[in-house]
């Protein structure tokens, strides 16, 4: 049996980026505190912590003073930045540039459309870090979808603009939109159409994985993808494999593989989410070497 690491798994651009900052800062201090885990991967925040990364949360950090703090590539609403100018704390700002330009995108949008009632809407799940910095930009208006039913939060007579958490599925954002075209119609057929702007804001880093995990889940008799269980994007994937390859296993690390899975496969595609270190998958792949005798 062959095992094969799909080499287009693994970080994204703005989790390596937030993870090389935490480690050089480390280098230098004992101690740092980051606010919420720096990635959805429990195996990676534990290796972290014994290097000296302290998760916070947001009531935590409140009565923290004089100290670092690491923002994580998901970003953060002014709130945050405002308060540790308050009790001096320093930032180390590991905000992913794509999502720092569309929280300026979204409050431009924002500020720019108050005048004309503009509602703005992120589709996106209610209390993801991300989209918590996101509707930040807006005081907190913004209205979050996730679902059809969400959609009955927004008022079909009022202009809107959409806008997308990067992680999310691009055929999801674009069922969302032609939902939303479909009820300002109704809502308006007697009556001109409000502006309705859609922003496809979706990290092409992160939505090209979907076709290519779709070639690769096809190409082997069993897939195993790891990721943490906090992940969304890990669940977004996981899915598509999942569609593609019945055969398909999701585990946080080697010790919840099964030998069964494996029972007449003659190739294992082991692959994962943006938030799922290489190492990890390595490790997962002599798992299942000790397991099988396969050849990795």
């Amino acid at each position: 049996m062959e095992v094969t690491i799909d080499k287009n798994s693994g970080y994204c651009f703005g989790v390596e980026f937030a993870i090389e900052m935490a480690e050089d800062e480390m280098r230098n201090c004992e101690e740092l505190y980051c606010l919420g885990d720096i990635v959805h991967n429990s195996m990676e925040v534990q290796r972290l912590y014994a290097k000296g990364l302290r998760i916070i949360d947001r009531e935590q950090l409140k009565e923290l003073r004089d100290c670092k703090v690491l923002i994580r590539a998901h970003g953060e609403p002014p709130e945050t930045y405002k308060l540790a100018l308050e009790n001096n704390i320093e930032l180390i700002d590991a905000s992913c540039p794509v999502v720092l330009k569309l929280q300026n995108r979204v409050k431009h949008a924002f500020d720019s459309g108050r005048a004309a009632d503009t509602q703005i809407v992120i589709y996106g799940q209610v209390g993801h870090a991300e989209v918590i910095g996101l509707a930040g930009q807006t005081r907190d208006e913004a209205i979050i979808v996730t679902t059809e039913e969400d959609l009955a939060k927004i008022d079909f007579n009022r202009p809107v603009t959409l806008f997308s958490q990067t992680t999310k599925s691009t055929k999801g954002f674009y069922h969302i939109k032609a939902l939303i075209e479909e009820r300002l119609q109704q809502a308006n057929q007697d009556s001109k159409l409000p502006a309705f702007d859609a922003n496809d804001s979706i990290c092409r880093q992160v939505s090209n994985r979907e076709p290519q995990l779709t070639r690769f889940a096809a190409e082997h008799d069993v897939i195993i993808f790891v990721s943490g269980k906090k992940s969304s994007n890990g669940k977004a994937l996981y899915s598509v494999c999942k569609q593609h390859n019945p055969r398909s296993y999701f585990v946080e690390n080697e010790e919840e593989l099964e030998r069964e899975w494996f029972t007449d496969a003659a190739s294992v595609g082991i692959c994962g989410a943006t938030s799922t270190p290489m190492w990890l998958m390595q490790q997962v792949a002599k798992g299942i070497t000790a397991l099988t005798e396969a050849v990795v």
